[in-house]
């Protein structure tokens, strides 16, 4: 649309002025059942029929429906017996409680928690801080005593990230090739999605999620099985604990909570429990480095105003920070989609492994991390031979083959 146009008809402002209640119709028809009715039904219905299944009101059903369709999230067919609703198929896979997709639990906390802190936005602007105490009655200063007010709240927060990650996990694991880490920590890993959805895409892996006590209990009555033998927990505060060893750390969504100065205390406690050759993976919504965009990181950032200490995030800052912390090797991953991936590396330490090769009476020395002879491992070289690969145009070798190097140039006695 042109800039004349628009100033004839301002057609973007009508549509931005118009957002919060395209947002609440599909909120309400999700808390009042209308699209898991129809799923169930398995045939069009009337505005009547569903008033009376979901104990509606009969005009106030009629419009909520007929605004679905406007918003393509229903369709409708005209018969003699009058109008008949019924899902379509977007509908169907992300907006019914049952399917594994389901939006649904996000939805209600957009609705029931989300939408209410908005209502004070232009206060945080003012104030600087998030409004879960004009929100709720809450200290403002413990955005996770607000977000985990009561057990039902926190089982709908964690419900609703669950939700995240059935459309967004798969992207941000594979984003870099995560099979060399076998021992995996989930940092805040709530209701374990991204933790199922690990182990499923590395089968040699194990993830012990690393929570609050009471987040660790709802997550083992709720969400994870105990017949996931690879998933295990660890109750704690890692800002405030200790944090095991591990071959990989996953934050995911957790540093965009926090200021800079949070987020590279947890970022060293995380290097320093690191195994050497291991790493860190950030799972965030990465601005644009001029900051221009995408449209929904920018509103994430004002949202992280509303209700945390923290912000989103270019690459270039989680960068920043990582180095900050001692991490090295980062390398980071636009999936398209809501979330990024960010991998930062903690540089290996060879003054335990390595062996040399000397070739004496005037020659040379190489020091070098060697390969076992069948390749098996050390698991540090092998992870370091992938940085080769990353970096350089090179590889780590075993000592047959650097010893077969030095004998074609000429030197013997290996």
């Amino acid at each position: 649309m042109g800039s004349t146009e628009d100033l004839d008809y301002p057609q973007i402002i009508v549509q931005y002025s118009n957002g919060f209640l395209i947002s609440k119709v599909m909120f309400t028809a999700c808390e009042l059942g209308v699209f898991d009715l129809l799923l169930e039904s398995g045939k069009p219905l009337s505005s009547d029929a569903i008033a009376a299944h979901l104990g509606a009101s009969t005009i106030g059903m009629k419009r909520l429906l007929d605004a679905c369709v406007g918003l393509k999230l229903l369709a409708v067919e005209m018969t003699q017996e009058g109008a008949l609703y019924r899902n379509t198929e977007i509908s169907n896979v992300y907006l019914t409680k049952s399917s594994p997709k389901s939006q649904y639990h996000i939805m209600m906390y957009y609705s029931n928690t989300v939408y209410l802190c908005w209502q004070y936005l232009a206060d945080a602007v003012r104030e600087g801080r998030n409004q879960y105490e004009r929100a709720f009655g809450i200290s403002s200063k413990d955005p996770f005593g607000a977000m985990y007010r009561s057990d039902e709240e926190m089982l709908k927060f964690m419900a609703g990230q669950n939700s995240v990650w059935s459309i967004c996990g798969r992207d941000v694991l594979v984003a870099f090739d995560l099979s060399p880490f076998t021992q995996i920590y989930d940092l805040g890993g709530g209701g374990g999605a991204l933790a199922q959805e690990c182990v499923s895409l590395y089968p040699n892996s194990t993830v012990t999620i690393y929570d609050l006590p009471k987040v660790v209990r709802v997550a083992k009555e709720k969400f994870v099985s105990p017949e996931d033998h690879q998933i295990t927990f660890h109750e704690g505060d890692f800002f405030n604990d200790s944090i095991p060893e591990a071959e990989l750390y996953i934050l995911s969504k957790i540093l965009h909570d926090w200021d800079d100065d949070k987020c590279i205390q947890l970022l060293e406690k995380v290097y320093k429990a690191c195994k050497p050759g291991g790493g860190v993976l950030l799972v965030e919504s990465l601005l644009n480095e001029d900051r221009s965009g995408p449209v929904e990181t920018q509103l994430y950032s004002m949202n992280m105003l509303v209700q945390t200490e923290g912000k989103e995030r270019t690459a270039a800052e989680y960068s920043k920070l990582l180095e900050a912390a001692g991490f090295g090797v980062i390398q980071v991953k636009r999936t398209g989609k809501l979330y990024d991936a960010v991998l930062g590396r903690k540089y290996m330490r060879f003054e335990n492994d390595l062996r040399l090769l000397l070739s004496e009476g005037g020659g040379v020395l190489l020091v070098e991390s060697l390969l076992n002879e069948d390749r098996s491992g050390p698991v540090e070289t092998q992870l370091y031979s992938m940085n080769m690969l990353v970096q350089t145009e090179e590889k780590e070798r075993t000592a047959a083959e650097y010893s077969k190097l030095l004998e074609a140039a000429g030197f013997g006695m290996i």
